[in-house]
C-alpha cells in the first residue's frame, strides 16, 4: 500500500495505491490522516468498525472517507491502521473495515488542519493496466 497527498486549490487531494482495491482504499485513508498530522505519530491501539455500501466504487470511496471523518469528529480520534474488505456485484459495492487509532493529543499529534469531508472532485477509482489500483479524491479542509 502506498499513499500521497496532492495540492488542489484551497483543499487537498488524497490518493492511495495498492495491489488490491482494499489496499488502495487503506492508502487513501492514510493520506487523509497525513493531511491532519504525521500518521506515524498515531498509535493504532483502539479499533473502530466501519461498514459502507454504495452503488459503485467511486461513491464507496467517498462514503468510506466520510465515515472516517465522522468517527474522527465524534470520537475525537485519529487513525493510522486500516484493514478492510471490498466486495462488488451487480447490486453495488460493500466495504467492511476496522480502523485503529487513538484519541487526539494536540501537543503530540500537532494537527495542522481539520478534514471536513471527502468530495467528488478528482474522484477516481481505477484498476490500471499494470495491475495497480488507484483510489483518490479531494478532501475539504
Amino acid at each position: 500500500m502506498a499513499w500521497r497527498t496532492f495540492e488542489h486549490e484551497a483543499d487537498v487531494g488524497v490518493c492511495g495505491t495498492g495491489d488490491t482495491l482494499a489496499e488502495a482504499f487503506a492508502g487513501a485513508a492514510t493520506a487523509m490522516t497525513a493531511v491532519i498530522c504525521d500518521p506515524a505519530a498515531v498509535v493504532p491501539r483502539d479499533p473502530v468498525g466501519i461498514a459502507c455500501a454504495a452503488p459503485d466504487r467511486e461513491l464507496l470511496l467517498v462514503d468510506w472517507l466520510n465515515a472516517l471523518v465522522f468517527h474522527m469528529a465524534t470520537s475525537r480520534m485519529l487513525f493510522s491502521r486500516f484493514e478492510l474488505t471490498v466486495e462488488s456485484d451487480v447490486g453495488g459495492c460493500r466495504l467492511v473495515a476496522t480502523a485503529w487509532g487513538e484519541p487526539v493529543e494536540v501537543a503530540r499529534h500537532q494537527p495542522a488542519t481539520e478534514v471536513k469531508g471527502a468530495s467528488f472532485c478528482e474522484l477516481r477509482v481505477e484498476h490500471c493496466a499494470d495491475g495497480v489500483w488507484i483510489a483518490q479524491c479531494v478532501v475539504d479542509v
